[in-house]
């Protein structure tokens, strides 16, 4: 048997009536990916599940507090054993006194937390933010936050840089 035949397919040169062709199979998978594609809701996300409704509100919490500067009404928000990690390029801070001792470093400078975009998958939490500061080495910051929470609790936080103005 021909590799043509075991694909089920003819040559141009057999009768275009009697069967396929290579070029007519090409076109019609093509179509059918490209309308499988574009149906409606085929790239929408599921719904969150409560646990992620609550963790993705611990979030929010968490950012909507940072303009108060009090730091124990941020660190409310983590676990005593949480870790966070400032940027990709450095080594995450260990332990919930060194966490607030980092924190403690740049509240005072936070105007907000802007959140532009949630994402919710289990106990992880992702969001896309801005950050704004009053003063310091940086105007805003735009990045991804990954938290992962764990008994309504921020066990670890690692923020991921797109872009800083500096301003």
């Amino acid at each position: 048997m021909s590799r043509r035949a075991g694909l089920g397919l003819k040559s141009n040169r057999s009768s275009r009536s009697s069967g396929l062709t290579r070029r007519s199979a090409f076109t019609s998978a093509g179509l059918g990916l490209a309308a499988i594609a574009g149906l409606p809701g085929s790239a929408n996300a599921a719904e969150w599940t409560a646990a992620e409704k609550a963790n993705v509100q611990v979030v929010n919490d968490f950012c909507a507090a940072w303009p108060s500067h009090n730091i124990d009404k941020v660190m409310s928000f983590f676990s005593e054993n949480c870790a966070y990690r400032m940027t990709e390029a450095q080594e995450p801070t260990k332990g919930r006194q060194a966490v607030m001792d980092r924190i403690q470093s740049f509240l005072e400078r936070v105007q907000s937390f802007e959140v532009i975009n949630t994402s919710a998958k289990g106990p992880i939490v992702i969001n896309e933010r801005h950050d704004h500061f009053t003063a310091g080495p940086l105007k805003m910051w735009h990045g991804v936050g990954v938290f992962f929470l764990k008994d309504g609790k921020i066990v670890e936080w690692s923020d991921y840089t797109i872009s800083m103005d500096r301003g």
